[in-house]
């Protein structure tokens, strides 16, 4: 079975082109850029979950793939478990990694300030530089910055993966986070997987967030195993 590949907040489909290439030896991969990201233009609406869930099935349907193994990182993790609930017949596993599920008001509105263009550029220049070459073909990456911003905000508002949700999806869904993380922490991952029904939580040892500085050998052992 297929492995779908969905990449995270300010990311793009090429961020996932290592492990991509390790799992592929394995089984077919197919990654997922979202609208707005990378090479993929924008369309004249805001980000949403609903909206990346609709990439994600219209990657799938031109693909002719019914059904797949996903793996989502950071944001992307959040997209799959939003694909399950939306889409329960397309998938038939789920592993996220550094999956923030504890959002309200205030975390949502601290992590959307820390999008802000000039802030970034005062605080993060090699970020910004990072990010001006990866999304120049869908817009430049302030507008991404942006719209990533108020799609937060919107989380904070209204999660739209609370308990009740989570216990909606039956699939099995193992729950990956680094244990020096340091967006996502061990004690939400962990409260998000006591509500999934076939949940499974596994903390990663010398892992922080950021993708690039995650062990991408142990990470594609782990999706073989999972779903082998």
């Amino acid at each position: 079975m297929t492995m779908l590949l969905l990449h995270g907040a300010l990311g793009a489909r090429h961020d996932l082109d290592a492990l991509g290439a390790m799992v592929s030896r394995r089984r077919p991969v197919l990654a997922v850029e979202f609208e707005g990201h990378g090479t993929t233009p924008a369309r004249e609406r805001a980000f949403t979950l609903h909206g990346f869930v609709e990439n994600a099935v219209a990657a799938l349907d031109s693909a002719g793939l019914e059904k797949v193994d996903v793996f989502g990182y950071s944001m992307g993790g959040y997209v799959a478990l939003a694909l399950a609930l939306a889409h329960p017949s397309r998938v038939s596993t789920i592993t996220t990694l550094g999956t923030r599920f504890a959002w309200d008001a205030e975390s949502a509105a601290r992590a959307a300030a820390g999008l802000d263009a000039d802030t970034l550029r005062d605080k993060a220049p090699e970020l910004v530089h990072t990010l001006a070459r990866r999304h120049e073909a869908a817009g430049g990456w302030e507008a991404v910055a942006s719209r990533t911003a108020a799609f937060i905000t919107t989380l904070g508002v209204q999660p739209p993966l609370g308990h009740a949700e989570l216990a909606r999806i039956h699939h099995r869904v193992r729950i990956m986070v680094g244990d020096r993380d340091r967006v996502v922490s061990v004690e939400e991952s962990a409260e998000a997987f006591r509500h999934l029904p076939a949940g499974e939580l596994m903390v990663l040892p010398r892992t922080p967030h950021p993708l690039e500085q995650v062990d991408v050998y142990r990470l594609a052992d782990v999706l073989i195993e999972l779903t082998s």
